[in-house]
């Protein structure tokens, strides 16, 4: 018998309190307190609705304890050896988008949940059903959940991708009761929820999207998901101020977090891992919006480079990670004599706390007036730089705008400034070495600990930036 209890929760972190309160005390957010009904059960089913409502937190006993019961899909929670888990029930199965299964390591998990989250109109019901399209065409059954759109709206998107699968399915029904019967009848491989927030339990008192509906609707679906072995993806929406929306707790429960963001203006999507209880959380999938759907770019450093124009003052490449794989990216300098008002700096793609560092360095260690001067730095082609690796590429981006002296084509230029103007060496810096060296360029100007490089690449190692400024070559001024 299930009973109902009132409870005032926050409904932008989740938090709740036994009375009503102006201010949430968790996230400190003003009238986000309201009164919501909770369910709590008893008897065989208390296990299933406590995992449901409240999350999946030391439940114990029935039949949908989440992660409480069961060493796997069928476990009947009774405890066994470690060493005689069956360890290939954790084995991914890819999706089959390279891009994709790079940031997943390999694929998704049976019996994982994988959280989507991103900004309305990135792509993110776009690239579901790209993936919900690659693994039907393999046979293997996917169950999509449309709670934002018409099945009719969803089967004339995937008919532009490409012929439509028979195993891939849809419903439109709200209710999570009709969400887990069709687990259970049907017993795909991949379950796709587009969104979480418009999913519904029946049981509890509250609107779809609301802190208790999320919890509930997830809570539910990750019991059923660990039972069942059946991989869920769950949509979410993202926030005006770029967090997942609904409480906090939903990026708790889920296995995977993954962010889909891009700029509006440009057309390259980026698929990172912000959490993955399987795999790593370095990688970066990169994919090109286009009339089709979304393409992978596999060769990125091609795709940032391609409208370079090479003798330009304040243009440098630098070759930078994306997860642990090297892509070749331009840094653009702007340098505008600022008169007798003190100079700016503007930022676009690049860490503004860096740029303001490495200028106060430059300024300090090398003799550079920046300070006269309105600054202005991008990277180019929508790309994002934010790592210590392009410190020196940022300072001889800024001092080739200020002297007006284009730096030479074929140079790569990487390494980390500290404060006393010394350059320390950076990861994977071989591996860098050895991208540059395939996209043509011939020159490196690096840390002095740089290991070797590939052959034919000349490596020019300095300890200092004022050494680094001396020995950059240089084109001559056009």
């Amino acid at each position: 018998m299930a009973k109902a209890r009132r409870v005032h929760v926050c409904r932008e972190c989740g938090a709740e309190y036994p009375s009503w309160t102006g201010r949430c005390q968790s996230c400190h957010a003003w009238a986000s307190v309201g009164e919501v009904a909770q369910v709590s059960a008893f008897g065989h089913d208390a296990g299933h609705r406590a995992g449901g409502v409240h999350g999946v937190h030391g439940v114990q006993g029935g039949q949908g304890g989440g992660r409480a019961g069961g060493t796997g899909p069928g476990g009947s929670g009774d405890p066994v050896a470690l060493g005689a888990v069956e360890l290939d029930m954790a084995l991914p199965f890819p999706v089959g988008v390279d891009e994709i299964d790079r940031v997943l390591g390999g694929g998704l998990t049976p019996g994982s949940i994988t959280l989507l989250a991103g900004e309305p109109g990135v792509g993110k019901s776009t690239l579901t059903l790209q993936i919900a399209m690659s693994i039907a065409a393999a046979r293997s059954s996917v169950l999509l959940v449309a709670g934002e759109e018409a099945p009719t709206q969803v089967a004339a998107r995937a008919a532009r991708l490409g012929p439509i699968p028979d195993t891939l399915t849809v419903i439109d029904d709200p209710c999570t009761d009709v969400v887990v019967s069709a687990m259970r009848s049907r017993a795909p491989q991949l379950v796709i929820v587009d969104s979480v927030q418009t999913l519904q339990d029946p049981d509890v008192d509250s609107a779809p999207g609301s802190v208790a509906q999320v919890k509930a609707v997830a809570g539910r679906l990750v019991a059923e998901a660990k039972r069942s072995g059946v991989s869920v993806l769950l949509i979410g929406h993202v926030t005006k101020e770029g967090s997942i929306a609904g409480p906090r707790v939903l990026e708790h429960m889920v296995d995977t977090v993954l962010s889909f963001d891009g700029e509006r203006h440009s057309e390259l999507r980026f698929l990172r891992a912000t959490k993955h209880r399987f795999g790593p959380t370095n990688e970066i999938g990169i994919f090109d919006m286009t009339a089709d759907g979304l393409a992978a770019v596999p060769d990125p450093s091609t795709r940032y480079l391609q409208d370079r124009q090479p003798g330009l003052a304040g243009s440098v490449v630098v070759p930078t990670l994306s997860g642990r794989r090297p892509v070749l990216v331009e840094v653009q300098a702007l340098a505008v004599a600022a008169g007798d008002r003190p100079g700016q700096t503007t930022v676009q793609g690049v860490d503004a706390r860096r740029v303001a560092m490495v200028a106060a360095v430059l300024a300090s260690r090398a003799g550079y007036r920046v300070q006269g001067f309105d600054l202005f730095l991008s990277a180019a082609g929508g790309a994002t730089v934010d790592e210590p690796a392009a410190d020196l590429a940022l300072a001889l981006a800024i001092a080739s705008a200020i002297d007006g002296q284009p730096v030479a084509p074929d140079v790569v230029i990487c390494g980390e400034i500290g404060l006393g103007g010394e350059l320390r060496s950076i990861p994977l810096l071989e591996q860098r070495l050895q991208e540059s060296y395939r996209m043509g360029f011939r020159t490196a100007l690096a840390p002095g600990s740089a290991p070797p490089g590939p052959t034919g690449l000349r490596i020019l190692r300095e300890a200092t930036l004022s050494g680094a400024l001396a020995a950059v070559p240089q084109k001559l001024p056009v």
